[in-house]
Parts: C-alpha cells; sequence; structure tokens
C-alpha cells in the first residue's frame, strides 16, 4: 500500500509562493499539492520540484446554487472555462463545496437548483476527463445549508447522477463532529470518492457536556471549533487511520491523502504551519505508506 500524501497549502506556508511551497513540500517527503488555482505557473513549479497536483478549488461555487437563472448560468460557463484549463494542464480532481450564496437556503431548496444545475456541469466533467469532489463541511452556524455533508443527502446526489465524474471528498473529520459514522460511509459511499483530506476531530467531551451539539453560546474555548468538538492533525482524534487505510486499498481508491491543517496548535506562523504538516504527514505515512 502506498498512496501519496499531499497538503492544502495553509495561509503562511502559501505566502512563501509557489515555487517555495512546491520545494518544502517536496522536501518534506510530500507527493501532491492542493492548490486554489492551476496555471501554467503553478504547474511549471511543481513540475520542477517533483510535485503533483492533488485537486483544483472549483471557482464561482455558490453561485452555481443561485437562485437567480442567471447568475446560475453564468456560474456554470465559468467553471466549465475552468474545467477545460485545468484538464489543459493536466489536473484530474475539481474541488468544491457547496455553500450557497444565501446561507439561509433551505438544504431541501438547495438540493433542488443542484438537481437542475449540475448534469450539465457532470457531462462537460466527464468530456473533460476532470472529477468533481465535494466537500462535507456543513457550512457556516446557525443555518449549515451545504449540500453533501450527510450520508442521506449524498445518498440522493448519487442516484440523481449516477456519474464517478461527481464525486466525494472524503473527510473525515466532519462526520466525526457531526456524529457521523466514519467508517460506514466508507462502506457505502466508497466507489464515489474522489479525494481524500487527512484531517481529524476531537470530541471535547467536557464542552460536549456544557453545550451539547449546539454551537457554544459564549464562544468555543479552541480555535476550529464551535464548541464540543475540535479540527485537529491526523492521530490527535476520534479518526482511526489505519481502517481508514485498510478500506481505502480495499475499494480501490488511488488518489492522494491530502493534509488539511486546521488545529490552533499549528496555526498562527509560519514554523507552526509546518511543524503541524510535519506532524500529520509522519503519522498518515504510518498507515498510507
Amino acid at each position: 500500500m502506498n498512496f501519496n500524501i499531499g497538503m492544502r497549502i495553509p495561509p503562511k506556508i502559501g505566502e512563501q509562493g509557489i515555487r517555495k511551497v512546491a520545494e518544502w513540500a517536496a522536501k518534506t517527503g510530500l507527493d501532491v499539492l492542493d492548490v486554489p488555482s492551476l496555471t501554467v505557473e503553478v504547474k511549471a513549479a511543481c513540475d520542477q520540484a517533483g510535485i503533483g497536483i492533488g485537486s483544483v478549488d472549483a471557482q464561482r461555487v455558490s453561485q452555481l446554487l443561485s437562485r437567480n437563472e442567471e447568475s446560475r448560468a453564468n456560474a456554470s460557463e465559468a467553471l466549465k472555462k475552468q474545467m477545460n484549463e485545468i484538464a489543459a494542464l493536466g489536473g484530474r480532481v475539481l474541488f468544491m463545496c457547496l455553500v450557497p450564496e444565501d446561507l439561509t437556503l433551505p438544504r431541501a431548496e438547495g438540493y433542488a437548483i443542484w438537481k437542475e444545475t449540475f448534469p450539465e456541469i457532470v457531462k462537460h466533467a466527464e468530456r473533460t476527463g476532470v472529477y468533481i469532489a465535494i466537500e462535507g463541511w456543513p457550512g457556516p452556524a446557525p443555518y449549515y445549508p451545504t449540500l453533501g455533508c450527510t450520508p442521506e443527502m449524498l445518498r440522493a446526489m448519487f442516484e440523481a447522477i449516477p456519474s464517478k465524474h461527481f464525486g466525494l471528498n472524503y473527510d473525515p473529520s466532519h462526520l466525526v463532529r457531526l456524529g457521523i459514522d466514519h467508517l460506514r460511509a466508507l462502506s457505502e459511499f466508497g466507489d464515489r470518492i474522489n479525494h481524500c483530506h487527512g484531517k481529524d476531530t476531537e470530541i471535547l467531551t467536557d464542552e460536549l457536556y456544557e453545550c451539547g451539539t449546539l454551537t457554544a453560546t459564549f464562544g468555543a474555548k479552541y480555535g476550529f471549533s464551535e464548541g464540543s468538538w475540535r479540527y485537529t492533525i491526523p492521530g490527535h482524534g476520534e479518526v482511526d487511520w489505519g481502517k481508514v487505510a485498510v478500506r481505502l486499498e480495499r475499494l480501490g481508491y488511488r488518489g492522494a491523502i491530502s493534509i488539511e491543517l486546521e488545529d490552533h496548535r499549528y496555526w498562527g506562523s509560519l514554523e507552526a504551519e509546518r511543524q503541524g504538516v510535519e506532524k500529520a504527514a509522519a503519522h498518515l505515512a504510518k498507515f498510507f505508506k
């Protein structure tokens, strides 16, 4: 078993510029980078450092779920153009989080808009050889409007669009915070996984007693938290990475495990971010290398 391990680029590391980011990532032993955009410059920097492209962030995603038909059409055309550009540079995975521009939009209404908008987008993904990977972050409190963050929604979406070119970014940290079995989700949706994030969640039992699963009234005690849980690097939370690795191998997944650094202890400085990525990579390598 030898998976590619990569990272989304944290802010302080990213400030160094793509060439230095790619060089440092390669020296650290990472195999791929998830990039906010794929340009000739980005591709050249990664090629020179000997590092691959993991995923590319989709543009104007929130407008794809707009109530305004013209806004949706414009965003759809922009996304198709981006797919063409990504494919021309050898990119394969388009990362998106389906958060609507109106954060109060009920998920059922958002799903109806998605069902109308996305079949044409996915057909274009098929034509270009691009694979869409949707992220399961539920969105900001208090409405949590994101599509595709729960099994009931994923099941409906994957039945509506059976194409493998519309799939899941498997990030177990979001499932853990929502109380969803992250291993069972692998069993049900494993064949639709197009990308993976290496991020974990610690359940904070004292804080869970204080405010239950509601957002803390007077503010969370930790960064990257809403009260009863906090995001953390792999190995410091509830995710069983050994079992995740075994299941991904059995499913035949050959994509990357990209570290998404969201942990208050490894944040705020270049040194802290580098330390967090290095520790996360070392833990994931136990199971994925």
